[in-house]
């Protein structure tokens, strides 16, 4: 173990704020525990339906109210953290403190995964606060390329820690002994693949540049893009994103006819900004439709939808052809 670099460490040799440091590591601390609930599942009484729903009008699980509980006692008792806003909540939560950081997260993506023990997740973004003032709702509203620091533990055969700062990707693996260690260093996505991560199920409802594209990939080699293609679909984004961090290929989730007014299905602030950040600094593309990249989108609202098409440059390139 003592070959691979602790989270402490490696933030210790990073070109960030030392206060900045300190939020990273206070939402890493507390992914540990998520793990460990996650872990223990029904043996922790952690598993079923809540009997809420969220902002979004979904049922909560149980593991949702608990991991946002636990993210926001964390970050509200975190000294450079001015104000939280979660997936789970209706509002922002200002913390009484005012300079240092705005922090967004998904506490636990993929959460209707969680009792048929497959991998999920927690997403997390960190933004700058205002300075000399309390923070308020349009504070967090300012666009992905304003975030300074983005990240997603991911809870599943091995618990792992992906996270960007200033610059790069580096990746991060909990040890036994429940500390984050620097097993990748460098993220970096290949330019091309042949796998894509879309939910065939909704394929009726899609547009028609999307269907062509997908037709495209379903053809092989005998269609126009000559090569064969794999299809993955986990159903829980902070999964399917994490692959494709590691290997390479592409992710969408696009705008579908069932809801025409609304944009797309994943929140901008807690999944779409976070996870563009990292596909961008790991060499990748995020974007709403192939060309219009996500992080060049200015929220209106704390909960705002969009549609996803992000991965490997090309494949990305190749859908905004479509």
């Amino acid at each position: 173990m003592s070959s691979y670099p602790t989270l402490a460490d490696h933030l210790a040799g990073q070109d960030a704020a030392d206060e900045l440091k300190t939020v990273v590591a206070a939402i890493a601390a507390e992914c540990v525990a998520i793990a460990r609930l996650v872990t223990l599942g029904a043996l922790a009484g952690a598993l079923g339906v809540a009997g809420t729903t969220n902002v979004q009008d979904e049922e909560q699980k149980k593991l949702d109210v608990l991991t946002n509980d636990m993210l926001t006692d964390a970050l509200k008792a975190c000294g450079p953290v001015a104000a939280v806003g979660s997936e789970e909540m209706d509002l922002i939560e200002p913390t009484g403190r005012q300079g240092g950081y705005l922090v967004t997260y998904d506490p636990l993506d993929g959460s209707s995964n969680i009792d048929v023990n497959v991998s999920v997740g927690t997403i997390f973004s960190i933004l700058p606060a205002p300075e000399g003032r309390d923070p308020v709702e349009a504070d967090f509203l300012i666009g992905g390329r304003r975030q300074v620091a983005a990240g997603y533990a991911v809870y599943g055969p091995q618990a792992m820690l992906v996270l960007t700062l200033s610059e790069g990707v580096a990746a991060f693996t909990l040890d036994a002994e429940g500390t984050w260690r620097l097993t990748r260093p460098d993220v970096t996505l290949p330019a091309d693949t042949k796998e894509f991560a879309i939910n065939m199920s909704n394929r009726r409802h899609w547009a028609e540049p999307v269907v062509r594209y997908v037709d495209g990939c379903l053809a092989g080699k005998t269609g126009a893009r000559g090569k064969d293609f794999n299809m993955r679909w986990v159903a829980s984004m902070v999964a399917d994103v994490h692959r494709i961090m590691m290997r390479g290929g592409v992710f969408l989730y696009p705008w579908d006819r069932r809801e025409p007014d609304r944009p797309g299905k994943l929140r901008l602030l807690y999944e779409g900004a976070p996870m563009a950040l990292l596909i961008e600094r790991a060499g990748g593309k995020a974007t709403t439709d192939g060309t219009t990249p996500i992080l060049d989108i200015i929220p209106s609202s704390l909960h705002e939808r969009v549609a996803v098409a992000l991965g490997s440059a090309n494949e990305v390139d190749a859908i905004g052809a479509a």
